[in-house]
């Protein structure tokens, strides 16, 4: 990474409506460049996942808060959970908490070869950075999050849905009144990866069943493009297809992030 210049911008912001605003880190690799929620409220704010952590989001961020901000990660995968150490409030499901506390770069997916690789940044996020020290920030949950929990910013409230599979500490953000779905990486347009070293099938299927079940207009994805209810449920249909298949082998590889 020698020969490659420190950005000017680490971080890009697109403004949704009055009261969302997604980043994206642009220069970093596509395949695995999560989508950042700032879900602004009347009393409180959220920010649902942080990134890498390779540059300060929380600096990124300031001039768009104006009220106390309670930063989520979805799960504790590193290119979401990477940057919620800079914040002074945190939360994660109490299945990852103690794999947040510990920084264990394992659980987090950044400890193995290739995933925090040196090729999958156009320029560096600040000078001296080293893709091959990359490390999970070990922070202490300030709220451990269940199934269930109510999250009320004022004048809306997200209900926390604990949706495992992927991993084993999985959340999505649901609004009832608008039938919005903020899924991190439960669902979203693109390869699923349900193959993971700490994956789970089987709760893959289980997770996907009881979307099924639930009223979505709108999905606001951890990767990848927004899409709507007709779309979600198509994702569903064809991940259960191919996924009840008798004799489906149900391995667990690492061959990608998501």
């Amino acid at each position: 990474m020698a020969n490659k210049k420190v950005c000017d911008s680490w971080f890009a912001t697109q403004q949704i409506n009055e009261d969302l605003y997604l980043i994206t880190e642009p220069h970093y690799y596509w395949y695995n460049r999560a989508n950042l929620w700032l879900i602004k409220g009347r009393d409180q704010d959220l920010l649902f996942d942080t990134g890498l952590g390779v540059a300060s989001l929380r600096q990124h961020v300031a001039g768009l808060i104006d009220k106390p901000l309670l930063a989520i990660a979805s799960h504790i995968h590193f290119d979401h959970a990477g940057g919620i150490h800079e914040f002074e409030e945190r939360a994660i499901h109490q299945a990852e908490a103690q794999a947040l506390r510990d920084g264990d770069d394992h659980k987090a997916l950044c400890s193995q070869p290739g995933w925090v690789d040196a090729d999958h940044f156009e320029c560096l996020p600040h000078s001296g950075f080293i893709a091959e020290e990359y490390s999970l920030v070990a922070s202490e949950p300030t709220k451990i999050l269940q199934e269930g929990d109510l999250l009320n910013l004022g004048d809306r409230t997200l209900e926390v849905l604990h949706l495992p599979g992927h991993s084993a500490g999985c959340i999505a953000l649901y609004d009832h009144r608008s039938q919005l779905l903020f899924s991190g990486d439960v669902i979203y347009d693109g390869e699923l990866l349900d193959e993971l070293h700490h994956s789970n099938i089987p709760d893959y299927i289980n997770t996907y069943e009881r979307l099924q079940q639930l009223p979505i207009d709108i999905v606001y994805p951890g990767h990848y493009q927004t899409f709507g209810g007709n779309r979600f449920r198509e994702i569903l249909s064809d991940y259960l297809d191919r996924r009840r298949q008798p004799g489906c082998p149900q391995k667990k590889t690492d061959k990608g992030l998501k």
